[in-house]
C-alpha cells in the first residue's frame, strides 16, 4: 500500500485482509497525521518515500520491498467485505503456482441507497517474480503484457473518505507535467481529460478526450468510454447535436450500451417526444451487460434509471398501468427514494379512480 494522511481509513482496510495476508508493507508519502502509528500496529514494514508527483513510482517502490511469492495491492479507503476476504483466502489456498496475475472487480461508487453505480475490473494480485511495472503518474495501473491471468469473482469495495482529499491534487500534477513538456501516454491523457471534466472545464476536457480517441494503441472499449465522456461534455455545453454524434459513434465499436440508450431517451424526453423517449429507455432495460469483463459498467443506466423514466413517459402518454409497472421496478432498486414513492402513489390513485 501507498498512503498519506489515512488515519481514518487505514486500520479498517488492514483489518479486512489481516487474516489472509502474510506480509504488510506500507509506504508513506508524507503523512502528518497518525497514519504511520496505525500502520505500525500491523507491520514493522512502514517505509518512507519522498513524494515526486508520480504515483507509479511510489507503487513500484512499494512492490520492490515485497518478499512473498505474490503481491496484493489496495488503497487505504478500500476494503474486502467478509465474503470477499473468504474468497481470497480460498484462492490463496488452492491457486496454481502457474498463475501470474489475478483481477478482481472494483465497486468504486454507490448511490444513496447503497446500490453499486460504477464497477471496473483491475489486476489486484500478481506474481512477484514477474516484475510487472506500474505506469501512469496519476491513476496508475499495472502493465500486464504476458503470463497466465485469472479473472476472479472477488470484489474490492471502495469506501470513500474525502476528509484528507485535495480535489485539485491530480489536476495540479498533470499541469506541472504539461509545463515541463511531458508527453502523455494514453492512460494519462484520458485521466487528465477526466480531471478537467470533473472541474467543469468541458471545452478543454473535450480537447484532450479527442487526443485520446486518436491514439492508435487504445482499444475499442476505450473508444466507447471516450464517446461516453465526450457526449457528457457536449451535454453540459448544451450542444445536443455533438452529444448525439458521440452517442451514435459509440455504436460503431459495439452493439448499443444502456448508458447511451438512456442518453437518447433523455434527449427525446427534453423535447416532450414521449413515445421516442420510451423506445430508448425500454431498450436500455432489455440490454444485457456487456460480455467484456473489463468494461466500465454504469449500472444505474440499466436498472432503476430507465424504469423511473419509463414511468414518467408512460404517465405522460396516459398509459398508467405501464407507468405503475415501471415505477414499481424502479422502487425495487431504490426503496426509500421519495420521488419514486410519490410517483407510485400518484399513479395508484389515478388507476383506482378508473
Amino acid at each position: 500500500m501507498i498512503v498519506k494522511n489515512e488515519e481514518d481509513t487505514l486500520d479498517r482496510c488492514l483489518q479486512s485482509v489481516g487474516d489472509v495476508v502474510d506480509e504488510v508493507i506500507i509506504v508513506d508519502t508524507g503523512s502528518t497525521d497518525r497514519t504511520k502509528e496505525i500502520a505500525g500496529k500491523w507491520t514493522t514494514n512502514v517505509l518512507d518515500f519522498a513524494w515526486i508527483d508520480d504515483f507509479a513510482a511510489a507503487r513500484n517502490f512499494s512492490f520492490s520491498n515485497a518478499t512473498m511469492d505474490y503481491i496484493l495491492w489496495l488503497d487505504a479507503d478500500d476494503i474486502l467485505l467478509p465474503e470477499d476476504s473468504q474468497k481470497l483466502s480460498r484462492l490463496k489456498q488452492f491457486m496454481s503456482p502457474e498463475l501470474d496475475a489475478v483481477s478482481m472487480m472494483y465497486h468504486c461508487d454507490f448511490d444513496d441507497q447503497g446500490n453499486v453505480t460504477l464497477k471496473v475490473r483491475r489486476t489486484r494480485l500478481v506474481k512477484r517474480a514477474k516484475n510487472y511495472p506500474w505506469k501512469g503518474v496519476v491513476h496508475e495501473d499495472l502493465v500486464i503484457k504476458d503470463g497466465t491471468c485469472y479473472d476472479s469473482d472477488i470484489v474490492v469495495t471502495h469506501r470513500k473518505n474525502h476528509a484528507s482529499y485535495d480535489p485539485d491534487r491530480n489536476i495540479k500534477i498533470y499541469e506541472r507535467l504539461i509545463a515541463q513538456g511531458k508527453e502523455f501516454a494514453p492512460r494519462d491523457m484520458l485521466h487528465y481529460a477526466m480531471e478537467l471534466h470533473q472541474h467543469r472545464s468541458y471545452q478543454k476536457a473535450i480537447e484532450f478526450y479527442l487526443q485520446f480517441m486518436e491514439m492508435k494503441e487504445i482499444s475499442d472499449e476505450d473508444r466507447i468510454y471516450g464517446c461516453s465522456k465526450l457526449a457528457d461534455c457536449y451535454h453540459y455545453l448544451e450542444n445536443r447535436k455533438k452529444e448525439r454524434e458521440y452517442i451514435f459513434r459509440s455504436m460503431e465499436y459495439d452493439t448499443p450500451r444502456s448508458e447511451f440508450c438512456c442518453r437518447l431517451g433523455y434527449y427525446f424526453l427534453e423535447k416532450s417526444q414521449f413515445s421516442q423517449a420510451a423506445f430508448w429507455y425500454k431498450l436500455a432495460t432489455e440490454l444485457s451487460a456487456t460480455n467484456n469483463l473489463w468494461a466500465i459498467q454504469n449500472h444505474a443506466s440499466r436498472t432503476w434509471l430507465p424504469h423511473m423514466q419509463l414511468g414518467l413517459c408512460y404517465y405522460q402518454l396516459g398509459e398508467y398501468e405501464l407507468s405503475y409497472h415501471h415505477n414499481k421496478i424502479a422502487l425495487s432498486y431504490r426503496p426509500t427514494d421519495q420521488s419514486i414513492i410519490s410517483n407510485v402513489k400518484l399513479v395508484e390513485e389515478i388507476i383506482n379512480k378508473k
